[in-house]
């Protein structure tokens, strides 16, 4: 499994968040959310998004945004238009004085908002949770990463777009992996587009070597991986896989291992039927005692407290 392959399945939606807003000018949103990543497309009409910090966006017909959160954000039809609602955790929608509207503005299926004849429809879709293993995807992206209409895979767009309004026997699923192939276009095209400006993990996976190494450290994690034993298996030498692993992904090969190991266990913690020393195997060390140093030292937290935090 390539870099970005594996590092996508931290934020795969399971019931994740999504809505058609359906409005006409004037309105404005502030979003509060606090969700970790967020997709916005605009089917018809127009839409700025206004960070706290940071430029304006501004979205057409077809175009569709990428937001890293958790940061607010406010969605509206003009720029100085002031908020009329507030999102916020759990998709509660409020007004400024806290009065809960979620359900005066539903319009049917999956649909919200001012007005069933709308100028504007924008999909939305939000990850309200993302591993540990996808953190250095996370850490790449910027605040946000807007594709245009041009650049848009257009039959997934259509087909989200009528799918989301349906009611059928596993339309979450549906809906869920219909999001996951948009975010993959949409990152996909972004760091084609980034070139020598992507992460070194993402530059490191298109060389065959490299790659290789990536994907034998991401597919079997358990394995009793060595520089030596990695070496071999690329065909390389132990020290040009030391230099060019350092010189590509920023870290060793070990001290990536290690990363990737502690980052897969700690999302194996969010299953409370697992065990540590279950865990401890998957992800390649000898015993839950091992297990526990490690990740203490690297997450600052015994993984019983991480687990109790994160539960």
């Amino acid at each position: 499994m390539d870099a970005l392959a594996s590092l996508l399945t931290g934020p795969r939606a399971r019931g994740a968040f999504l809505m058609r807003s359906m409005m006409s000018a004037p309105w404005s949103i502030r979003i509060e959310d606090e969700a970790p990543l967020t997709i916005v497309l605009a089917v018809t009409g127009a839409a700025w998004i206004t960070p706290d910090e940071g430029p304006r966006l501004r979205l057409g017909p077809g175009d569709a945004v990428v937001i890293r959160g958790p940061e607010p954000y406010e969605v509206g039809d003009d720029r100085g238009t002031a908020p009329q609602v507030i999102i916020r955790p759990g998709q509660e929608c409020v007004t400024l004085d806290g009065q809960d509207v979620s359900d005066r503005m539903g319009l049917g299926i999956r649909s919200w908002g001012n007005s069933s004849r709308p100028e504007t429809i924008l999909l939305t879709g939000s990850y309200e949770s993302v591993g540990e293993i996808s953190r250095p995807l996370l850490d790449a992206l910027p605040r946000s990463i807007t594709l245009t209409a041009d650049q848009q895979p257009g039959p997934l767009v259509e087909y989200l777009t009528v799918e989301i309004g349906r009611e059928a026997p596993g339309q979450e699923a549906v809906l869920d992996r219909l999001l996951d192939l948009l975010l993959i276009a949409v990152l996909r095209s972004w760091f084609v587009a980034q070139a020598d400006r992507a992460p070194g993990w993402y530059r490191a996976s298109t060389d065959r070597e490299i790659g290789a190494v990536l994907a034998m450290i991401h597919d079997h994690p358990a394995d009793p991986w060595t520089v030596t034993s990695l070496a071999a298996a690329a065909g390389i030498s132990r020290a040009t896989l030391a230099r060019r692993f350092g010189s590509l992904v920023g870290q060793s090969p070990m001290s990536y291992l290690a990363g990737w190991r502690l980052a897969l266990a700690a999302d194996l913690l969010h299953d409370p039927d697992r065990t540590l020393d279950s865990i401890a195997r998957q992800v390649g060390y000898g015993s839950a005692f091992a297990l526990s140093t490690a990740f203490k030292r690297r997450h600052g937290v015994s993984p019983s407290a991480f687990r109790a935090r994160a539960a």
